[in-house]
């Protein structure tokens, strides 16, 4: 019987050693909002010296659903001259019993060019795997010993909506003699905290529990809403290029001596290029038709080689093939500012939809972006570098209100790039409609757009006037389009307008009621639908102030008068305000529609007060006016 005791006993334990990480071991509140889970993210960085650094990664995530599956794809990024080692995958079913194990041998190794790159010295190792059911984990754990010591990653929770976090932990040990800056961000809405214990040259950080943030509606980017850990060597190797990064200064002087100025140099091609423009006039006249040219003769391909990537191309090379990087296309602009005697400063920025600007008081490497900035007496001009169709001295969404690293040869300079205000983000139209007897109108729309709204109608210039017209069509469908055309499209370059006119006819706008036509005050507006939240858990985002201004004249078909007018409106808030004015003359109707958003962070407490503003403004918009039958 003992015996029999034993080997059950035995067996039990056997089983249950092999099951790891059952999904059934997840606290519920990880599994709210979540697609994945990580069970366990553990990274231990240990700085040898200044130019060797060692990574041991150990990531474990469950997938709850086939939308998750993405955000555990298993690879490793490298480049030449990185180790990789100790390889190891393991998948696990639902109850935590293994499926498949692989090994660094499983991996395909590829070049890694993503979409719009066109080439690089990148490369990745990824293991394509099908889960046959879910939830499943994987296990992934792997060695990476780098000479780059310039990079060190941030320590965040998690980086995307939909992801949940229960234990994470970043221990980092030097070794290497060279002083380590730390400085720990937390969350300016405490929702999540970092642990630190620090035991001299290694200091470990860590999470525990995070929940996930769910993706609802005008929710700010992740990084605006957890903590994060950040960490830089103040000496430091880049492809064998040392340096030291004790303040923005030194650090500036060496990307200028190292990266910059080694690239910068002109050629007789370049120079005869410069000549032939025949220069004249102010420096802002000049420098619009040095980047108009720039524009009309290159094009953006992403490319990723020299200096880990950071190196620009020459301009001899881009005056050559026409083509280049953000960087390289920079260089290039700046290299024949510096012929006609302009002097400029190649910034670096975090482009984004979130305005992440660098800390003033941590001096690190970072961004993804570069553009150029022209210091002139009338205030700084602004070159996006990468768009034939982007306007002069005109920044997008995606670099406007943060600051940039403009770098000089006496250091880094941290310089703020414009805000738009609502005024400058502004949507224009004029709209002279005609209402017909059997519910349709016909007509002439005069659009005009500025600032961020020109940035968002900027894909119109890329397209072929059909495509053009569908894609218009596609976006005012609250409009039943019998016909339409697209009239005058012009993309103005040194104003940043675009404008066009659209004559059109729309069946069904109105309706009859006996004799009575009835019909919405204002033709075009935003079908957006809004909808209280009771549970909100996180703040909202208004990521861009902008202003709509709309001019509206009706004429009423004959044997038909205005009957009634819905009373104009003024709404208020702090959110912004809107208008709507009605006046009757004659036969005619004019409607005057105006709307200014204000851009901010709000707290959550306020997301309902957004929604009621939100829906006042839509119910102006569907204002109902009524026409009688003579």
């Amino acid at each position: 019987m003992m015996k029999i005791l034993v080997i059950g006993a035995l067996f039990t334990a056997s089983l249950y050693f092999a099951q790891t990480y059952p999904v059934s071991a997840i606290p519920e509140n990880l599994k709210k909002n979540a697609d994945v889970v990580i069970r366990k993210d553990h990274k231990t960085v240990l700085i040898n010296k200044i130019d060797e650094i060692k990574y041991q990664y150990n990531n474990v995530t469950t997938v709850l659903s086939k939308d998750g599956d993405s955000k555990a794809e298993v690879y490793i990024p490298y480049k030449k001259g990185d180790h990789i080692s100790d390889v190891k995958v393991t998948v696990y079913d639902e109850s935590g019993k293994k499926v498949k194990s692989f090994s660094k041998s499983d991996f395909g190794d590829f070049a890694n060019n993503s979409e719009g790159i066109f080439y690089s010295d990148s490369r990745i190792l990824a293991l394509p795997y099908t889960p046959a059911h879910y939830p499943y984990t994987i296990d992934f754990s792997y060695q990476r010993t780098d000479e780059n010591t310039i990079f060190i990653q941030d320590f965040v929770p998690f980086y995307s909506q939909n992801t949940s976090l229960e234990d994470a932990q970043f221990k980092i040990i030097n070794k290497s003699g060279i002083d380590l800056k730390t400085k720990v961000y937390p969350s300016k809405y405490n929702y999540a905290e970092v642990s630190v214990a620090d035991n001299g040259n290694e200091k470990t950080y860590s999470y525990k529990n995070v929940p996930a943030v769910d993706n609802v509606l005008m929710l700010p980017q992740p990084e605006k809403i957890l903590p994060k850990v950040s960490f830089t060597l103040t000496r430091f190797n880049l492809e064998g290029r040392q340096g030291t990064l004790n303040g923005w200064t030194d650090f500036g002087t060496w990307y200028y001596n190292n990266l910059i100025e080694p690239v910068s140099v002109s050629t007789p091609a370049i120079k005869a290029e410069v000549a032939a423009l025949k220069l004249q006039g102010s420096t802002e006249e000049k420098v619009r038709k040095i980047y108009q040219y720039m524009q009309s003769r290159t094009r953006y391909i992403a490319v990723g080689l020299g200096i880990g990537g950071w190196l620009p191309m020459t301009p001899d090379e881009v005056q050559k093939k026409g083509y280049g990087d953000c960087k390289g296309l920079t260089n290039y602009m700046k290299t024949m500012l510096n012929e006609a005697g302009i002097p400029s400063h190649y910034c670096v920025i975090t482009s984004g939809l979130s305005d992440i600007s660098f800390d003033p008081d941590f001096p690190s490497m970072g961004g993804n972006h570069a553009i150029l900035m022209v210091p002139t007496e009338k205030g700084n001009i602004w070159l996006e570098n990468t768009s034939q169709q982007t306007a002069f001295n005109h920044l997008g969404y995606r670099t406007t209100d943060r600051n940039v690293l403009a770098i000089t040869p006496k250091g880094i300079e941290l310089i703020s790039t414009p805000s738009y205000t609502a005024e400058q983000n502004k949507e224009k139209q004029t709209l002279k409609i005609n209402l017909a007897e059997d519910n349709s109108i016909n007509g002439e729309i005069q659009f005009a757009y500025t600032g961020s709204q020109y940035d968002m109608n900027m894909s119109y210039t890329y397209l072929a006037p059909k495509e053009r017209m569908e894609a218009v069509k596609k976006r005012f469908d609250v409009l039943n389009f019998d016909k339409a055309e697209i009239k005058d499209f012009v993309n103005d370059k040194d104003n940043a307008v675009i404008r066009f006119s659209l004559d059109f006819k729309a069946n069904h706008y109105s309706k009859t009621a006996g004799n009575n036509l009835i019909f919405r005050a204002v033709p075009i507006f935003t079908n957006n639908f809004y909808k209280t939240d009771e549970n909100r858990e996180l703040p909202f985002e208004i990521g861009q102030s902008f202003q709509d201004e709309y001019e509206i004249d009706f004429a009423i078909p004959k044997n038909y008068k205005i009957d009634e007018l819905p009373q104009n409106l003024l709404i208020t808030s702090e959110f912004g305000t809107y208008t709507l004015t009605l006046v009757k003359n004659g036969e005619s109707l004019k409607v005057k529609r105006f709307i200014k958003i204000n851009k901010g962070v709000f707290p959550k407490e306020k997301y309902n007060d957004y929604v009621s503003f939100r829906k006042k403004t839509l119910n102006g918009d569907n204002s109902k006016i009524l026409l009688t039958k003579i």
